[in-house]
């Protein structure tokens, strides 16, 4: 019952079929009975749920309709753990911007989504609190690092749900799960009380049960920010004026570099139906090339992770954080409570971060990651000139086992490299679901040049119209 979309909620609502605490109700259940299988959900607080509900204004868009979010955007009063050990404590005092906007909008923020630590990661095993698991198959993963925001909208557990995106963790986790994910333009959602990993690189979007629901909440959360320097001054808009658009005249390109040999069976086979999909609607299909392609992955896990070693390094047990009982003085105490307060991953990408940015070794890494990174960008400036959109996967292979020995950290990075350079670049990007061949879920993606939203949007639902 609780796979329909926002519209269908917001009309149940205004009609009086269902009541906003009834609605909170019902996902309270849902999360009670999936949870403990899923483990999609880190905490929820019903109570402050059914005080929002009680309260709700269903005259305003959103109004009595509860939503999911990432442990890693900031709720007044809720934690804000990033999944971490080292935040195990925290209380997050202030709301972030895009809950500020949903709040605004009469949503109902309800239940603080899993995630892989401070939101690296590829598969939502990275996690303090334990791996989500795909509820296509719990055997599983659902991708990362917004792996609960997607676990928990394909498992009915949440009616919509926002993530963050940093090198593909909206979209990937989405394509693994069957539900839509979208990263907009960089700065056009506000990222003020996203705990950052990589400044450059994080941006907040939603994830949703179809390409409509994606729409309302990028009307309501889009904007100008004044606390985030980061914040585009680019005008909002209807982003649901164009859904029934269509993609008749349409150019879509493909790049050839996405069409590898290194392509499962299953993704390839998702990839030739969207393509003929669009070829039937009216879109012209055409081949382009993204000639640094192969460079993203070394120079996204540069930037990065150069980022997250600045960004995490105010976590050091003194102003907050974890901190060990007793120390044997300063140095000791920073490195215990880091120690033990962060998990693995995020310690191999710390010490990788700080090894890139040192004495002797910033120019021949840094420096040139972000010489390949404008390289890239410049890519898809070329690649716009001819063409619209642009397709292609959203990730290699299809959901890999959970707990899957056999890959490497290199292998788990290299499951990014169809959606780490809309992060490079700053372009909007779209996963949607194909229609389900096997037993696993897998997307496609959809990417426009910068504020392409709308356009992005309208092509989506054109072919989510088709499959439905």
């Amino acid at each position: 019952m609780l796979h329909h979309s926002i519209s269908h909620w917001r009309r149940a609502l205004t009609a009086g079929q269902i009541s906003p605490t009834e609605l909170v109700q019902e996902l309270d259940a849902a999360m009670r009975s999936k949870n403990p299988a899923i483990n999609a959900f880190i905490s929820w607080d019903t109570e402050a749920a059914l005080a929002e509900a009680a309260a709700a204004d269903l005259s305003l868009p959103l109004g009595g309709i509860p939503i999911a979010v990432k442990d890693n955007i900031c709720i007044q009063g809720q934690p804000t753990r990033c999944a971490s050990r080292m935040l195990g404590n925290f209380t997050a005092p202030y709301d972030a911007t895009a809950v500020c906007r949903l709040r605004a909008a009469g949503a109902i923020p309800f239940g603080r989504a899993n995630m892989d630590e401070f939101a690296m990661g590829s598969a939502g095993e990275n996690s303090a609190f334990g791996p989500t698991h795909n509820p296509a198959n719990t055997q599983h993963v659902p991708g990362g690092s917004s792996s609960g925001s997607a676990a928990a909208v394909a498992a009915g557990m949440a009616i919509a749900a926002l993530g963050s995106d940093t090198g593909g963790s909206i979209r990937q986790p989405a394509s693994h799960c069957g539900v839509v994910g979208i990263k907009p333009t960089y700065g056009r959602i506000s990222r003020y009380g996203l705990v950052a990993f990589a400044s450059s690189l994080d941006q907040i979007g939603p994830v949703t049960q179809n390409v409509e629901d994606a729409a309302l909440l990028l009307n309501v959360l889009c904007g100008h920010d004044a606390a985030d320097s980061t914040s585009s001054l680019h005008p909002t808009e209807d982003f649901t004026a164009g859904l029934s658009g269509g993609v008749r005249g349409l150019r879509i390109g493909l790049p050839v570099e996405y069409t590898s040999a290194g392509n499962a069976p299953e993704v390839e086979a998702a990839l030739q139906k969207a393509i003929r999909t669009l070829t039937e609607a009216g879109a012209e299909v055409v081949e382009v090339s993204l000639p640094h392609a192969e460079a993203v992955v070394s120079a996204y896990y540069i930037i990065a992770c150069a980022e997250a070693s600045s960004n995490l390094a105010r976590f050091d047990g003194i102003r907050y954080g974890y901190r060990v009982p007793d120390s044997a003085g300063l140095s000791d105490l920073y490195s215990r409570s880091r120690g033990a307060g962060f998990g693995s991953e995020v310690k191999r990408r710390i010490i990788l971060g700080t090894y890139v940015l040192s004495g002797g070794y910033y120019d021949a890494y840094y420096t040139k990651a972000q010489k390949v990174r404008a390289l890239v960008a410049q890519d898809f400036t070329e690649a716009f000139k001819s063409v619209d959109l642009i397709l292609g996967p959203v990730a290699p292979t299809p959901a890999p086992r959970l707990h899957d020995d056999s890959l490497t950290p290199l292998q788990v990075y290299l499951s990014d490299i169809y959606t780490i350079p809309a992060n490079l670049a700053g372009l909007p990007a779209i996963s949607l679901p194909v229609p389900r061949a096997g037993e696993l879920p897998v997307g496609v993606q959809l990417l426009g040049p910068h504020f392409a939203e709308t356009r992005l949007l309208g092509a989506a639902a054109a072919l989510e119209a088709a499959w439905s």
